[in-house]
């Protein structure tokens, strides 16, 4: 805005903070604000011209369908999903769109929300490396990312109303450290926040969630924009941190931010600052273009198949069973061999370009397939025995059948829930009686979330699962069973034996619209290592063509630079994902007995070894200290372990750290464990307390320190006999608490 330009009035700001329609901001001249289009597309571009919605019922552009995040979380390979990144971004230049809404990156608490087929894993590190190489990869383009949905939203059941109600610990390191690792190293342009209430506030109107951890202590300086619909009262949303609305015009909203400038309840200089981000938002993506720029449509449709292929992940292969041999005569049996699902319903559906099927490109690749659907797809429908027999009938007469079951298109959608990890019942029913007649089957998965591999697990030679590929999937499908290519994909979510199991299965989806957490930290693998439940398929895991050893581990002192060998025992090329997990010491809080830490993925030819150096960061070693608002790295061992999966550790090291731990200040309210555990006042008590008990421990070795430990100290002193009394408590306490004091005494101990 030039110095000769008129100030915007105080309604020509407030309308800038709406969209002007479902895909687009306003635009002003005068205020230097360009109008930006925006647009869906975590998995490929959902461009909806005149008369979009945001439910994706009209259609969209065409557009290259990737995989969804469930399929290239399961990759772990953090260079191709930044490729498709560039993609995305170059497809949406094309278009004019300069933000393009993803990556969403909330953790997968439950296996049955809708939308997991969006979201990478149960683990904020890999969500977090992965989110942050196809923000890295969108925005190398010109165009922003929209890092969604911020936060706490990991469910569709309620999710306009539910409240989460979550303890800060269990934000600061499960639900938070994705969001914090991207807007720290990646610097997305934009950030939605979602439609739940956090602990009874509204995410959009939560100023200590998007001003002060988001902008204060993240250093977030980009705009922070509504889900669709995530508003009823923008006033407080702005004053909050939000800021832009969407949908719009929202003509009321307008109405009632003017009205709060003039009464005095909001600060005009917050209305400022989101304009001045709209601003800032406008400068930063792409110049416009005229004309649409050309992009390589093969070369996408070609790394969407190079992406499906490394999103697959084999789970069984008994006797090498795969990859099959193109001279055997294959029974093809399943309709989603020849009709794909390769994508979840709801606002990412994406118009592809192109789809191929694997019945398609098993014919092509083989020398004899037969086909036989086995079921229908329409969910009204009655597959019927006849077509049960039928398939039956060609897999008895087939050297080896490749069944496609899984999920279909109404499952798994935005806007609600799964109730159950089951197959379709006649899924199931057609699975027992295929193996019954042909030992040598291959079941091919198809879903976006986990679903339930009894009780027919046994039954089945080989079970490779695929999640949902994009438009490529088919192609790629066919290239691994064949064996031209290879699985190298890596479970990014356990995979238990029952939804029992899971260990927010009482609480989810809720009781109403209260969520309850009470899980904490304990999500996903975390919970299944700590508390020894077995899963029928861990985190990390996935099997390839050939064997992978591990030797030399070697760890630095400060247990941050970890170095492995790894080598390809076997007779064929593969990719192993090597994985370092952390146990750390016994600490005041109960933490998961491991947490992955660092991960790398190699390609190995057979008897290739390669040394695999790793990183790890403080944040490796730290837990959130709720007291001291702060991480923490405590004093003691902490045991590096490295393998293939959360499960299977193959080599260990223990480091030993000082630890930083923060000392809480002392009052009476203090339990007598943090006098004794005080670097001033520890010393002292100890001592008063052995010369009282010369006599050592009470009878069954109880010392009296152990007894009165946890009593808050204004009760010890209530005692008869007690050697000190409150003043001289608060005495030392005040002296104990001064900062240099405590750094002297912590210097003497050592």
């Amino acid at each position: 805005m030039s110095p000769s330009t008129p100030p915007l009035s105080t309604r020509e700001k407030a309308e800038l903070v709406a969209g002007s329609g479902f895909w687009s901001t306003v635009a002003s001249e005068s205020g230097g604000i360009r109008s930006i289009v925006v647009a869906d597309g975590p998995h490929g571009l959902r461009l909806q011209r005149a008369g979009g919605d945001h439910l994706g019922l009209g259609t969209a552009v065409p557009a290259t369908c990737f995989p969804p995040a469930t399929g290239l979380a399961s990759s772990w390979n953090v260079g191709l999903v930044e490729r498709v990144g560039v993609a995305l971004g170059e497809e949406a230049r094309a278009e004019g769109v300069g933000v393009l809404l993803g990556p969403g990156v909330n953790i997968k608490r439950s296996p049955l929300c809708g939308r997991n087929f969006e979201y990478f894993s149960e683990d904020p590190l890999v969500s977090g490396e992965l989110g942050a190489a196809w923000v890295r990869g969108l925005q190398s383009t010109g165009v922003g990312a929209s890092l969604k949905h911020f936060a706490a939203n990991n469910q569709e059941t309620n999710r306009m109303t539910a409240s989460t109600e979550v303890d800060e610990r269990t934000l600061r390191e499960l639900y938070f450290p994705a969001f914090e690792s991207i807007v720290k190293r990646e610097k997305p342009l934009t950030v939605m926040c979602s439609y739940n209430r956090i602990n009874g506030v509204w995410a959009a109107e939560n100023r200590w969630l998007l001003t002060g951890v988001l902008r204060e202590e993240w250093g977030f300086d980009g705009l922070v924009m509504s889900d669709w619909g995530a508003i009823d009262r923008m006033v407080p949303a702005l004053a909050a941190g939000t800021d832009l609305e969407m949908p719009g015009p929202q003509r009321d909203s307008a109405d009632a931010i003017v009205a709060a400038i003039a009464d005095g309840s909001l600060d005009e200089a917050v209305l400022d600052a989101a304009v001045s981000r709209l601003r800032s938002l406008s400068d930063r993506v792409g110049p416009p273009v005229a004309v649409p720029e050309p992009y390589d449509a093969e070369a996408h449709h070609d790394l969407a198949r190079a992406a499906a292929v490394e999103s697959m992940v084999l789970l069984r292969n008994e006797g090498g069973i795969l990859p099959l041999s193109p001279t055997e005569r294959i029974a093809v049996i399943g309709q989603l061999a020849r009709t794909p699902r390769f994508q979840g319903a709801g606002s990412s559906q994406v118009n592809a370009s192109r789809v191929d099927s694997a019945l398609e490109h098993l014919r092509a690749g083989a020398a004899e397939v037969t086909f036989e659907p086995g079921y229908s797809l329409d969910p009204v429908g009655n597959s019927g025995q006849s077509l049960l027999r039928a398939a039956v009938a060609v897999a008895s007469a087939a050297d080896v059948a490749v069944l496609f079951v899984g999920l279909g298109e109404g499952a798994e959608s935005e806007g609600y829930d799964r109730t159950t990890l089951e197959l379709p019942a006649d899924q199931v029913a057609l699975i027992a009686a295929i193996t019954a007649v042909q030992p040598r089957t291959v079941v091919v998965l198809t879903n976006g979330g986990v679903v339930s591999l009894e009780p027919w697990h046994d039954s089945a030679a080989a079970i490779l699962e695929t999640w949902l590929l994009g438009q490529g999937g088919g192609a790629a499908v066919a290239s691994v069973l064949l064996g031209p290519e290879f699985p190298t994909g890596r479970l990014a979510e356990s995979i238990p034996f029952r939804l029992q199991d899971n260990p927010s299965y009482l609480n989810f989806p809720g009781d109403g619209d209260e969520v309850r957490y009470a899980e904490g930290v304990f999500v996903g693998y975390r919970y299944y290592e700590s508390a020894e439940v077995p899963v029928r398929y861990p985190f990390g895991f996935g099997l390839g063509y050939t064997t992978f050893g591990y030797s030399d581990l070697v760890v630095s002192r400060d247990g941050r630079d970890v170095a492995v060998t790894v080598t390809n025992t076997g007779e064929r090329r593969g990719a192993e994902v090597v994985q370092v997990y952390v146990s750390a010491p016994a600490v005041p809080v109960r933490g998961p007995v491991r947490e992955l830490r660092a991960f790398d993925k190699v390609w190995l030819e057979p008897g290739e070894s390669r040394r695999v150096n790793l990183r790890l960061t403080d944040r490796a070693f730290s837990h959130w200290d709720s007291p001291s608002s702060d991480w923490i790295i405590e004093r003691g061992d902490y045991e590096i372990q490295v393998g293939p999966s959360s499960h299977d550790l193959l080599l260990r090291e223990t480091v030993t750290l000082a630890g930083q731990r923060a000392q809480k200040p002392l009052s009476l309210d203090s339990p007598v464990s943090d006098f004794l555990e005080h670097p001033v006042t520890g010393p002292l008590f100890r001592k008063a307390a052995a010369g009282r008990n010369k006599d050592g421990p009470t009878e069954g070795g109880t010392s009296v320190l152990d007894m009165v430990s946890s009593m808050p100290m204004r009760r010890l002193l209530r005692f008869p006999g007690v050697p000190v009394v409150a003043w001289q408590v608060r005495a030392l306490s005040t002296v104990a608490n001064l900062r240099p004091v405590r750094a002297i005494a912590r210097l003497f101990s050592r």
